[in-house]
């Protein structure tokens, strides 16, 4: 009798197949939830990775004539009024536009930039001729030919009262915000801003010579076309202020004829553009007025930017190959852990009966 009771006990020492059952089950349990947590990260990283597109360049020789070349500006100029500057164009064609107005839009900004209206032109004061300027380079005729050819003219108190107020709104630091689109023809040319506009003699009379034209500017938005996706384009929020130097700004701008074909087969033609800086500074023995050049030539080449996206195909052989994989080695890891928990049940066993 006391044989068969030490056999029972000796038979409860052992590990009941419940408990094992019960082990494998709870380690089951753990491995189970990590490998669908890592299933699910990846299906969705697999899946955001399917639905991504992505872009492929190819270039070829740019074939098209006869069309227009979008130029959008949107810049301000601290230290100068509305009232005297202006957009002139030109291009190797000969086209020469003075003080351009159309889609143009003028605002006076304050000293912080703040907008307080819209502008109004000074039409008697802009000259359309430019029998007395040579625009194409910013050079004006010598200053004393200027004063003899209208040492004639008288202005009227309205006019003079227009320009003691663009003399008193550059003293309260008044600048001009001025925005909008050009569009000039598909060949090299330039257009600047700048107080070219104005009669030399009114010039003279608002700021007193080239050394007092200040062309400080801020560059909020200069682009060759309509924006696509990831387009950069160098020259936005560029800002240069003019503290003591005064010169001449020129911006050597290549033009890169661009198409962008979208997912949808739909087709978006524009422009991207690389730049070059330079500053021209005032020399005491010049007569050029101070302005801002953008120098712009197009480039033979054009750029084809396609949306493409992975197959479907591809997609389902990557997403077998990660949940196969995960799940692969989540089972081994069961196994793994199964084994331990057996082993260490068997050294406590063994310690029991000792």
């Amino acid at each position: 009798m006391g044989f068969k009771m030490q056999s029972l006990r000796n038979f409860d020492a052992f590990p009941r197949a419940e408990d094992h059952l019960l082990q494998k089950t709870s380690s089951g349990a753990v491995v189970s939830i990590i490998g669908l947590s890592i299933m699910a990260t990846l299906f969705i990283h697999e899946l955001k990775y399917y639905l991504t597109t992505y872009t492929v360049h190819q270039m070829s020789v740019d074939l098209k004539r006869g069309e227009t070349l979008p130029i959008h500006i949107n810049m301000t100029f601290p230290a100068l009024p509305c009232e005297v500057l202006s957009v002139d164009a030109i291009d190797l064609s000969g086209k020469h536009e003075v003080d351009l107005d159309t889609n143009i839009w003028k605002l006076h900004v304050d000293s912080e930039g703040r907008i307080l209206g819209t502008s109004e032109y000074l039409t008697d004061l802009v000259e359309k001729e430019h029998s007395t300027q040579e625009h194409d380079g910013g050079k004006d005729h010598p200053e004393g030919s200027s004063q003899k050819k209208y040492e004639h003219l008288n202005f009227g108190s309205d006019a003079q009262k227009m320009i003691n107020n663009m003399k008193q709104a550059m003293e309260k630091g008044q600048g001009c915000r001025i925005f909008g689109v050009l569009d000039v023809q598909r060949v090299a040319g330039n257009f600047h801003l700048s107080v070219h506009g104005l009669n030399i003699l009114v010039a003279q009379q608002i700021f007193g010579g080239p050394g007092k034209v200040n062309v400080s500017h801020v560059i909020h938005d200069l682009s060759f076309g309509p924006k696509y996706p990831g387009i950069q384009n160098p020259l936005d929020g560029t800002t240069r202020i003019l503290h003591s130097a005064i010169g001449t700004f020129k911006y050597y701008i290549k033009v890169v004829p661009t198409e962008y074909r979208y997912l949808n087969k739909d087709i978006l033609p524009t422009n991207q553009f690389s730049v070059a800086e330079y500053f021209v500074p005032l020399k005491d023995a010049e007569r050029s007025w101070p302005a801002v050049f953008f120098l712009y030539d197009l480039s033979p080449i054009t750029v084809t930017i396609k949306e493409e996206r992975r197959s479907f195909l591809h997609f389902i052989t990557r997403l077998c190959a990660v949940l196969g994989g995960t799940f692969a080695l989540t089972g081994m890891l069961d196994r793994w852990m199964f084994r331990l928990l057996e082993s260490f049940s068997k050294s406590k066993t063994r310690s029991a009966l000792r």
